[in-house]
């Protein structure tokens, strides 16, 4: 799948700070440590609606991420997965009479449109689901042949075959992702796409591996498997290994996918590979709420970047919204949040088009410091604001420094003045 235009990062003078992040598994802040080319995988967008700003807080978060390490003069290999044959997919294409695959390919052009927006940094492999299934397929096929997954008949009336679900007790890590206890899981497991009371299973936790072919839905030759499609946890394992092999350095998404997606991959790709850890890091943007409740395509609660920019919103301005929250947090969005961001942005492109101002050395080094500290973006800005108001109120000497400061703030937090 063709990813999205690149945005120009210009090179930052000064001496770069190595990355350190919270890494969810363990609850600790950790050195990235990456080699030469650093790792990064993000799971990506279910193509059946518009990118809202809970999906752009993730991709933008995980864009600092790689800015960072691009800074620290590493090579990223960045991949991103799109689930693009799955239920809700389906579900919504026959709700609106529109082909699943048109549906699709619509959706996937206006979040890679939006991305382009907000500078975000595309990624390496850009891997659909669809042209994944044979490889998904086969790593099915193996979870079985080791034991470690096991078929359940469709039930009366759904059609004939067997689905195959993996079982959670031939991983003996499983858990160590999320440190969730099995009360915790079970309590979430439904509502995050799970099917605990489906009959026939070993354990409620097992998650679904190949869904085997029903009437009037998509499906592909599993050979062994029977005509059927992927299940949601598995397309990530094999994207995952398959492009950038275990122990890759950050697993990005937001902390919805704590348990079961990523606990499940993890699992997965350790019984493909009889290797852990799955990634060395597991990084989780926080929930973005609007109107009282988290924003989600379910409850309808959405702002979507695509009408912000119809609307003629800045996307530099859409940006620096999400930038002001540092990513851990939960927050709520607010059109009175947005505005400020759009006054902030104001105030920094009249200060960045003086001619000279304030020595920016000190303002560049703060602002590597906050980003290599668990990407602490709102303190980043404060930097920014502080340098700025300084211009516009007692101006400086210094010919190069709007120069300076502007490369820094496009390369590091990608917003272009």
């Amino acid at each position: 799948m063709i990813s999205w235009p690149a945005p120009h990062v210009p090179a930052v003078p000064g001496p770069s700070i190595p990355l350190r992040v919270r890494d969810t598994s363990s609850g600790e802040l950790r050195a990235t440590a990456p080699g030469p080319v650093a790792r990064l995988y993000v799971c990506g967008i279910t193509p059946y609606d518009a990118t809202h700003l809970g999906h752009a807080a993730t991709y933008v978060t995980f864009d600092v991420l790689q800015r960072v390490w691009r800074d620290n003069g590493h090579q990223v290999h960045y991949v991103q997965n799109v689930t693009d044959v799955d239920d809700p997919l389906l579900e919504r294409a026959e709700q609106t009479g529109v082909d699943w695959r048109a549906l699709a390919a619509d959706q996937i052009a206006l979040y890679q449109e939006d991305m382009t927006d907000l500078a975000v940094i595309p990624p390496d492999d850009y891997v659909g689901v669809v042209e994944s299934v044979e490889q998904i397929a086969e790593d099915v096929r193996a979870l079985v042949a080791a034991g470690a997954a096991y078929a359940v008949d469709v039930p009366t009336g759904e059609g004939s075959g067997q689905d195959v679900y993996y079982s959670v007790a031939a991983q003996p890590r499983f858990g160590e992702v999320s440190g969730w206890t099995r009360e915790q899981m079970l309590e979430v497991y439904a509502e995050r796409g799970g099917d605990p009371d489906r009959p026939g299973k070993r354990d409620a936790l097992d998650p679904l591996l190949w869904r085997a072919a029903r009437e009037g839905e998509p499906s592909w030759d599993g050979a062994s498997l029977g005509w059927g499609r992927p299940g949601w946890h598995v397309e990530c394992s094999t994207i995952a290994v398959r492009r950038l092999g275990m122990a890759f350095d950050v697993q990005g998404g937001g902390t919805d996918l704590v348990f079961p997606h990523h606990e499940m991959s993890a699992a997965h790709a350790g019984s493909l590979t009889g290797d852990w850890p799955f990634a060395r890091c597991y990084v989780h943007q926080g929930m973005v709420g609007f109107q009282g409740h988290k924003m989600s395509k379910s409850r309808g609660n959405l702002v979507l970047v695509s009408q912000l920019r119809r609307e003629g919103r800045d996307p530099m301005a859409i940006r620096l919204a999400l930038l002001a929250h540092h990513y851990r947090s939960d927050w709520e969005f607010t059109f009175d949040e947005l505005a400020g961001a759009e006054a902030r942005l104001e105030r920094w492109r009249a200060a960045f088009s003086c001619d000279g101002g304030p020595d920016a050395t000190a303002t560049v080094q703060h602002l590597r410091e906050c980003l290599a500290d668990d990407l602490r973006t709102p303190d980043a800005l404060a930097a920014v604001d502080r340098w700025s108001d300084e211009q516009l109120t007692r101006g400086g000497q210094v010919q190069s420094a709007p120069g300076v400061l502007a490369r820094a703030v496009d390369a590091l937090l990608g917003v272009r003045l």
